[in-house]
């Protein structure tokens, strides 16, 4: 009886240990696929593996923002497939997830991250936008470009870059690209640099077949150039206001895409 019991114990120890480093690999298996999708959504600390030119933002609150929604976009990937993708930064962030509903029965999915440059979107494209295999995609950049000093040059080239990888994805696919946004020169952006980049922007959606511009400069400059406080608080973020005539802006083209 004493035997019996004494190789019932081993056995019952041999088993919790097997369990416990069952449990312990399992763990050990989630810590590293956490630090994994960790690393996968860091900002690269050098600009060396980053393609085309100019800035990039490392400021922590610009760290922990783009882990934070990047991790949502991952984590969003089926669900957005085939919607119409809209490309930005905090400007386009800040109409929400869900763009207050602005867009009725098409699906649209926001790739919005604050404080994001051109470059910063090209490194993010593949698995950001072109993942969910968009219908369309609308770009609104290149504003904080100019605040980190990029010419106008710099910016155009990173967006054309970006066009190609689109067009290399799908030829087929929609491209939107709206006129950067009147701000300041307070605000490091002055309306001379941003005439100039918009110019430059007319031209390369003037030079590429299925790339359509939408003016989003004209009808939110004063005489000036300068963005008007009833519609940019900041002169730099639109309001309520400033979405419903972006909004009205995009939808004659969507229209005419049937989108």
């Amino acid at each position: 009886m004493n035997q019996r019991r004494s190789s019932c114990l081993r056995l019952l120890c041999v088993c919790v240990g097997l369990e416990a480093g069952l449990l312990c690999f399992g763990s050990s298996a989630m810590a590293q696929d956490a630090a994994t999708v960790e690393r996968q959504f860091l900002i690269p600390e050098t600009n060396d593996s980053m393609a085309g030119e100019g800035p990039v933002r490392r400021y922590d609150w610009m760290k922990n923002l783009w882990q934070k929604r990047r991790s949502t976009f991952a984590s969003r990937v089926q669900q957005d497939q085939n919607a119409i993708v809209f490309l930005g930064d905090s400007i386009t962030q800040g109409w929400g997830d869900d763009f207050r509903g602005a867009f009725g029965d098409r699906k649209v999915a926001n790739r919005g991250i604050s404080g994001d440059t051109t470059r910063g979107m090209l490194y993010r494209l593949k698995e950001d936008v072109l993942d969910v295999n968009p219908e369309a995609v609308v770009m609104l950049m290149g504003t904080n470009d100019l605040e980190e000093h990029a010419t106008p040059k710099t910016i155009a080239g990173n967006v054309r870059l970006i066009l190609k990888e689109l067009r290399a994805h799908d030829s087929e696919m929609p491209i939107v690209i709206c006129l950067v946004m009147p701000s300041s020169e307070t605000k490091s952006r002055p309306a001379g640099k941003i005439k100039r980049l918009n110019k430059l922007l007319t031209e390369i959606a003037n030079e590429n077949d299925g790339v359509h511009l939408v003016d989003t400069w004209t009808p939110f400059a004063n005489e000036n150039g300068d963005a008007k406080k009833e519609e940019f608080p900041d002169l730099l973020h639109p309001n309520e206001a400033g979405y419903q005539k972006w909004q009205a802006a995009l939808e004659p083209t969507l229209n005419e895409l049937n989108l």
